[in-house]
């Protein structure tokens, strides 16, 4: 499913696949009239152009952002070289500045059945301003790769932003037409929110992993621009002891990291951002959480002077 909207002053709920009670009134109007064809699509062949290995030896790839704190004014950049660590540092500077900073981030590596990973790179850049404008590189020498991102306004009641909304996404024929057909809305997304469900790398067999690689890459164009802010869904755990894999989630949390602590959060699957004039709360109802999060919740959303409805599946 895909759609976007602007709005001002509202409180958004995730769950995967629901999204629960808005706190002010918030009209966004429809836009667009587009409507997914009901029949089964066929996924891209692995050869398939959206697919394609940047050149270079070693060069990054799968490169994505997400928020790297509450309010904003950091960014979580991911990327993985598939032949050996190289640089985890990323170099970035505001598009009025010749001055350069840089930042270093982690390595993680993982392996699931037969499959064993490239090197997955994340690094949190912090203390940026406000509605502004950055170039980031990451990777060394010939296969240096440079992109950008914008930064959202400064958190406030009637500040406003355009959200996007995809999930289900798969890596499909229909999932190409969806991810075009939102990169070419006049409404603009200039954050998507994914409420589930990335890659199915789970249909195939032994929940063979280079499909996550594939996807990653055919979403490289979009989410190496603006931040993904990402809710596991149930085609994420990937939990299958009958060929050793016991551990759910594993490739989700390896490949996607979250400013899930800057919430207080003691999980991945279950935190909250602010972004402008949206109060957004990430919950992953595939996931374990403490008997005391339903009173956790509440206090954030006293503490926001929010009234919400919360809803879990």
């Amino acid at each position: 499913m895909e759609v976007s909207w602007g709005c001002t002053r509202f409180v958004l709920v995730l769950a995967v696949g629901f999204i629960f009670s808005v706190a002010q009134v918030c009209n966004g109007g429809r836009t667009s009239s587009f409507v997914r064809n009901d029949d089964l699509s066929l996924d891209m062949p692995i050869d398939s152009d959206v697919f394609r290995v940047p050149p270079g030896y070693n060069a990054p790839q799968q490169v994505h952002i997400t928020q790297g704190d509450h309010v904003g004014k950091g960014v979580i950049v991911s990327w993985i070289t598939p032949d050996e660590r190289g640089s985890n540092t990323v170099l970035y500077w505001a598009e009025s500045s010749e001055l350069k900073n840089w930042a270093d981030g982690f390595v993680l590596t993982y392996k699931y059945f037969n499959y064993t990973s490239g090197y997955i790179h994340h690094c949190t850049i912090t203390d940026l301003e406000f509605d502004t404008k950055y170039y980031y590189e990451v990777g060394i020498g010939n296969t240096t790769r440079q992109f950008w991102f914008r930064t959202p306004p400064e958190v406030g009641p009637d500040v406003p932003y355009t959200f996007g909304l995809i999930g289900d996404l798969g890596q499909t024929h229909d999932s190409n037409r969806t991810l075009t057909h939102y990169e070419l809305n006049p409404a603009k997304g200039q954050t998507l929110l994914f409420v589930g469900d990335l890659s199915y790398a789970d249909d195939y067999p032994f929940h063979d992993n280079t499909r996550w690689d594939t996807w990653g890459r055919f979403i490289e164009r979009n989410a190496a621009y603006q931040p993904w802010i990402w809710t596991a869904g149930n085609h994420e755990i990937d939990f299958a002891p009958q060929f050793g894999e016991a551990i759910p989630f594993k490739p989700y949390t390896y490949r996607f990291h979250v400013p899930y602590k800057a919430s207080e959060s003691t999980t991945p699957f279950w935190y909250s951002i602010k972004r402008a004039s949206a109060y957004i709360i990430i919950m992953s109802s595939y996931s374990a959480y403490g008997t005391n999060f339903r009173f956790s919740l509440i206090v954030v959303l006293v503490k926001q002077g929010r009234q919400i409805l919360v809803n879990m599946v």
